[in-house]
C-alpha cells in the first residue's frame, strides 16, 4: 500500500529503524520489529548508514519487514555515488521485493566529498528520474522545519522543497524537530509557497544528553527551553535524564498532534524498551 494514501485519509504512524552493521545487531533489531509491529505502525522507515553506506544491510531490512507482512516498509534512498543506471537497478530490486514506498534524498555527504559523485546534485533530481521511471512507486521527501543547515536562507530551503513537490514527491517527511512553534511557523511558511502535499513530522526521543545535544547541534536545531532544563537539570544522571526525556517526549507528542501534523514517524533508534516506554506512557496505539 502507498503511504500517500494512509495520508489522504488520515494522520499516519510509523517508526524508524537503521541497518545494523553486525548479525548480532541484526538479531536484535529482528527482536525489536516484532515489538514496534505490535503498535500496529503504518509503515516502517529504514535508513542507510552515513553517506549513503550500509546499502545490502538497508535492503536486508526493507525485505524482512515486507515479508513480515505486518505493515508497510519504506526505504530511504540517496543521491550519493548513484548514476542514473545503479539507480534503476537499485530500484527495480527493491520493486521486486514488493517494496512501493521510498524516500529520496541528497544525503549527507561523506567527508571530504565536495558533491554527491553521482549524477544528481540534489534531491529534487533524484525525485523527478525516480517519478519518471517508476510512476508506481510513493515518493517522500526530506523537509527541515528549522531550514537545512547547508541553506543559504529559508526562502531559499523552501524553494527547494516546492521544486521537490513540483517534481513528484507526494509527502514530506521531516528532520527532527524540538520546537512546536517553529514547526508551526514552517507549515505556514511552505503552505503560502504553494506547497500542499502532506507533511509527517520526525520525533527524536530524548533519551542521553550527549546525542541530543549532538543531533540538534548537528543538524542546525534548536533547543526549547524545556528542554535545556532538562538537559541542565539531569545530564549528569543518563537514567534520571532518560526519565525526564521520556516524560518530555510524551508531551512532544501531544502537542504536535495538537498543532496539526500529517503524520507521526518515531525514530527509534532500534531501541524497544524505550519505544515501549513512550508508546505505554502516551497512549498511542494502545488496544488496537
Amino acid at each position: 500500500m502507498k503511504i500517500v494514501e494512509i495520508l489522504n485519509s488520515r494522520m499516519s504512524f510509523s517508526f524508524e529503524v537503521f541497518p545494523p552493521k553486525t548479525d548480532a545487531g541484526m538479531e536484535k533489531l529482528r527482536e525489536a520489529l516484532k515489538h514496534f509491529y505490535s503498535y500496529k505502525p503504518d509503515f516502517i522507515s529504514c535508513t542507510y548508514g552515513a553517506g549513503g553506506g550500509n546499502a545490502g544491510r538497508n535492503v536486508e531490512v526493507c525485505k524482512g519487514i515486507k515479508e513480515d507482512g505486518v505493515t508497510e516498509v519504506m526505504t530511504h534512498f540517496t543521491c550519493i555515488g548513484n548514476a542514473r543506471g545503479k539507480i534503476t537497478g537499485e530500484i527495480e530490486h527493491y520493486r521486486s521485493l514488493g517494496i512501493e514506498n521510498i524516500l529520496a534524498m541528497r544525503g549527507d555527504l561523506p567527508a571530504g566529498w565536495e558533491g554527491t559523485n553521482g549524477d544528481f546534485s540534489n534531491a529534487d533530481g533524484l525525485i523527478g528520474y525516480i517519478r519518471q521511471g517508476f510512476p508506481d512507486f510513493c515518493i517522500a521527501a526530506a523537509c527541515y522545519p528549522e531550514k537545512h543547515i547547508l541553506a543559504p536562507s529559508f526562502a531559499a530551503d523552501i524553494a527547494h522543497l516546492r521544486s521537490k513537490q513540483d517534481n513528484g514527491a507526494e509527502f514530506l517527511c521531516s528532520q527532527l524537530c524540538h520546537d512546536v512553534k517553529a514547526f508551526k511557523d514552517f507549515v505556514y511558511r511552505i503552505r503560502e509557497a504553494g506547497i500542499t502535499i502532506p507533511v509527517v513530522l520526525g520525533i527524536m526521543p530524548a533519551l542521553d544528553k550527549d546525542a541530543v545535544i549532538r543531533m540538534t547541534v548537528s543538524n542546525g536545531c534548536s533547543i526549547p527551553a524545556e528542554l535545556a532544563t532538562i538537559i541542565g537539570r539531569y545530564g549528569d544522571d543518563p537514567d534520571e535524564f532518560k526519565r525526564a526525556g521520556i516524560e518530555y517526549t510524551i508531551n512532544q507528542i501531544y502537542r504536535f498532534m495538537e498543532a496539526g501534523i500529517g503524520g507521526l514517524h518515531l525514530y527509534t533508534l532500534n531501541k524497544w524498551e524505550d519505544v515501549d516506554a513512550i508508546m505505554t506512557g502516551s497512549g498511542i496505539r494502545k488496544d488496537i
